[in-house]
């Protein structure tokens, strides 16, 4: 073997040494959705897509969910660090297990408004929230909105109502149907749902929560207290790496949508766009974020949450709600000042 080979061979291994060196002092962090890979998950895909995590040496791994109960779960087990869950399934996981070590906590928000709403068809004859007494809903038992739902309807003097449980893919197929009258769901997605199965959206009625009486949070980052404990400064880091992007993702979401196509390359990208807007609009940057600042809470309205929570959900204890939330890894003020004006 010539020197010169040698000398190649002996430069290409000390790049390698020098890079894998790099890579070993990234902290890896495996973080959970809480649903598919759909429009929204840019805001998390994209900062990833762009760089901005291992930028602050976090080697971040970002999975899929099926659903916002198992994602907290799954973080209260260990097996994710971090996880975008519904404020709500956090609460009532801390309150129907108080005796967990493990109880994860919020530790930033995402969705100042919960994306919740019922839906019906105007064919229906439902033009008003009036309407919906006596009618006929469904709804996966899990979903967030079909479990707020006895807040929404103690709000708007709603009763009688029976319920149809069905899978996720069936909620909207059952509606367009006429095998229910209504159902509860994210805006965002059994809007764009009822319109892939041939419903025009100006043949839905929407009630979404957060516009009649509902003012509960939506999603938030949770995350493991044993990261909390053992790894602060990778915490911070990683929150104030997803504000950057989120920035970004708000400001250009059709760029952002790329990052959501290259995990899943059969996406409808004009589709998931426009549910992404959605999302931003309706949940991201929603007046009440707007006024209360993005990823942050306001003390009285959480703590209202937490006594409706308990109510609705029927939780084997009380929610604390300073023990849900924990704004301390938070970047600061002025770098949460990321949502343009409306």
């Amino acid at each position: 073997m010539s020197k010169r080979i040698l000398l190649k061979l002996a430069s290409t291994l000390a790049m390698s040494a020098t890079l894998g060196a790099a890579q070993a002092q990234n902290t890896p962090i495996k973080f959970q959705l809480d649903w598919r890979f759909e429009g929204p998950a840019a805001l998390f895909l994209s900062p990833a897509a762009k760089g901005y995590f291992k930028d602050a040496k976090l080697d971040v791994s970002i999975d899929a969910g099926n659903g916002s109960g198992g994602t907290v779960t799954r973080v209260a087990s260990g097996t994710y660090d971090l996880g975008f869950a519904d404020l709500a399934a956090l609460m009532e996981f801390h309150a129907n297990n108080p005796d967990s070590p493990n109880k994860p906590v919020a530790i930033m928000m995402v969705y100042n408004n919960t994306p919740a709403s019922v839906m019906a068809l105007k064919k229906s004859g439902i033009k008003t929230l009036a309407d919906l007494s006596g009618k006929k809903f469904g709804a996966p038992v899990f979903d967030a909105g079909r479990r707020a739902f006895p807040i929404f309807a103690k709000a708007n003097n709603i009763t009688n109502v029976q319920w149809t449980a069905m899978d996720p893919p069936l909620r909207e197929t059952m509606l367009a149907r006429g095998d229910v009258d209504a159902i509860t769901g994210f805006t965002f997605t059994s809007l764009l749902n009822l319109e892939a199965r041939g419903v025009k959206a100006a043949d839905v009625v929407v009630f979404p929560y957060a516009e009649n009486g509902v003012k509960l949070y939506g999603n938030v980052i949770i995350a493991t207290p044993k990261i909390l404990k053992e790894n602060p400064a990778a915490v911070k880091a990683f929150l104030a790496a997803f504000t950057k992007g989120v920035k970004e993702v708000v400001a250009k979401p059709e760029a952002a949508i790329e990052s959501v196509r290259q995990r899943d390359g059969i996406i409808n990208v004009a589709m998931e766009t426009r549910r992404l807007k959605l999302a931003i609009d309706t949940a991201v940057n929603s007046p009440d974020a707007r006024a209360e600042g993005f990823g942050q809470v306001k003390g009285p309205r959480l703590t209202l949450m937490a006594s409706q929570v308990s109510d609705a959900f029927n939780t084997k204890t009380r929610v604390n709600a300073d023990a849900v939330w924990n704004a301390s890894f938070l970047p600061t003020k002025a770098e949460l000042d990321i949502l343009p004006k409306k």
